[in-house]
């Protein structure tokens, strides 16, 4: 990915950003992918100021060159406090959702009559279906970024269609999908999409209305690769005007300078696992926002310590769950590290490490997949249930915890499946093939490297006068 495309002119870039869980970080890693190959495009990174802070703040902001964060209105109003009962997190996704749009245009016109310069080309956040809209008139492309993968993006696009079929029954089948088995069950989806319901909630109404308006779109992108997924993604073609995969993202992107020095971050967990057997630790994540019960923490920790599982835990919760003393007598007997945060991509890509114990959110699948680790799933929300299904029928790359929920013994199980028996062997086995085709994807020459080449002209290619009018 070495190579740069020269534009006829100063390219502008408005990025529209959905600025919750994984959301931000996705996007502006896509943006950033872009901006290696347009180094003279500029890009306005629209957001809220809390995501803006924690992306842009501090020493790597320098790796941001020509990607410019601009706040807009969070939708909360002053003094607001988040309520004591029920979800805060989806209180604050309705309050941005309610005012988004007119905080989106009200921001860009800021910008262009600041800078003089009308933008080009307008990339959004997938879910936020209205940018269409906003593009249409500013007269100029939009590219909608889906941050996730191949058969969830066909399923919102293909809603109605299943509501028909399934008609609220969780035990049918989805085996009148192209792509889909009769494996995949009801059961595997969100409820909005198999069941309707809540789909005047504020997420499953966006995604329903982002489902009927991708395939207005002069192109769509994924965070995805072809041969991951190959008939839904032809499938996925006949229903949109253009759609390019640029992923894995994370393998799309540059290194940059600024993780030279983390290993000092992360508690020298490289140099723990540098004394590890060759694929004999369990690495423990539940993604950024992700987090298990406290029944479930402790049976995970029990089923660790008990059955003398080598393991390093990314935790963010509350310690008092683990069972009394087990992170002292795990750090005694160099058993195991829990850590409040870990480079990810570093850990599965270490010869130690033998397991991914994961929610299965898309990111974390893409990147066990390109480390070569099998996962152990426990998913929870959203789309993590279909990834796990995909995991295990699909790839058979991994293994659902029995139950659906950590119990000592469910554990002990899995653990041992992906660690010591057969099927942990034919696993690896699998996903190293896997692993090969994503990185023959992102190569100089690969599917997913061409497509961002193809996206990027697509951005270029506009001849609209960047001049406004002083205001």
């Amino acid at each position: 990915m070495s190579h740069k495309i020269a534009g006829t002119g100063p390219q502008h870039v408005a990025v529209l950003v959905f600025p919750f869980t994984s959301h931000p970080a996705s996007i502006l890693r896509f943006v950033r992918s872009i901006s290696t190959l347009a180094p003279d495009m500029q890009f306005t990174f629209f957001n809220i100021s809390r995501s803006n802070s924690s992306l842009f703040l501090g020493s790597c902001n320098m790796v941001f060159g020509n990607i410019k964060p601009y706040n807009v209105w969070d939708g909360l109003p002053d003094g607001y406090t988040p309520p004591s009962s029920g979800n805060p997190l989806l209180e604050q996704i309705k309050l941005f959702l309610d005012n988004a749009l007119g905080s989106f245009e009200k921001a860009i016109k800021e910008v262009e009559a600041a800078t003089g310069h009308k933008f080009n080309c307008l990339i959004s956040d997938a879910p936020l279906w209205f940018a269409g809209d906003i593009a249409e008139k500013m007269h100029v492309t939009w590219v909608p970024f889906w941050i996730s993968g191949q058969r969830s993006l066909l399923l919102h696009i293909e809603t109605d269609l299943i509501k028909e079929k399934l008609q609220g029954q969780e035990d049918k089948t989805l085996g009148f999908l192209p792509g889909f088995s009769n494996e995949f069950r009801a059961s595997d989806i969100q409820k909005e999409i198999a069941l309707g319901d809540d789909v005047e909630s504020p997420l499953g109404k966006l995604l329903y209305k982002m489902g009927q308006k991708l395939p207005q779109a002069t192109v769509v992108v994924i965070n995805s690769f072809e041969t991951i997924d190959l008939k839904v993604t032809e499938e996925l073609k006949k229903r949109l005007q253009k759609l390019l995969l640029v992923g894995p993202q994370h393998l799309m992107r540059p290194v940059q300078s600024e993780y030279d020095e983390e290993e000092e971050k992360e508690g020298g967990c490289l140099q723990w696992l540098d004394k590890q057997k060759p694929a004999s630790v369990a690495y423990i994540s539940f993604g950024s926002v992700g987090a298990l019960p406290p029944m479930e923490v402790g049976a995970l920790a029990e089923a660790l310590e008990e059955g003398g599982f080598p393991f390093l835990w990314s935790f963010r919760g509350n310690q008092e769950h683990f069972p009394r003393g087990f992170i002292e007598r795990t750090n005694k007997l160099s058993l195991g590290k829990v850590l409040p945060w870990v480079k990810q991509e570093r850990i599965l890509n270490h010869s130690s490490v033998g397991v991914h114990v994961t929610h299965c959110g898309w990111n974390s699948v893409l990147e066990s997949i390109t480390g070569g680790v099998p996962m152990i799933g426990r998913p929870s929300f959203a789309d993590q249930n279909l990834h796990m299904r995909s995991v295990e029928i699909v790839w058979k790359i991994g293994v659902r915890i029995e139950g659906g929920v950590f119990s000592k013994t469910g554990a002990v199980k899995a653990l041992e499946q992906a660690l010591s028996l057969e099927q942990g062997k034919e696993m690896r086995q699998k996903i190293g093939i896997l692993k090969q085709l994503a990185q023959e994807a992102v190569a100089l020459k690969g599917r997913s490297a061409q497509d961002l080449k193809a996206l990027v002209e697509i951005i270029t290619s506009s001849n609209l006068d960047n001049q406004v009018n002083p205001v």
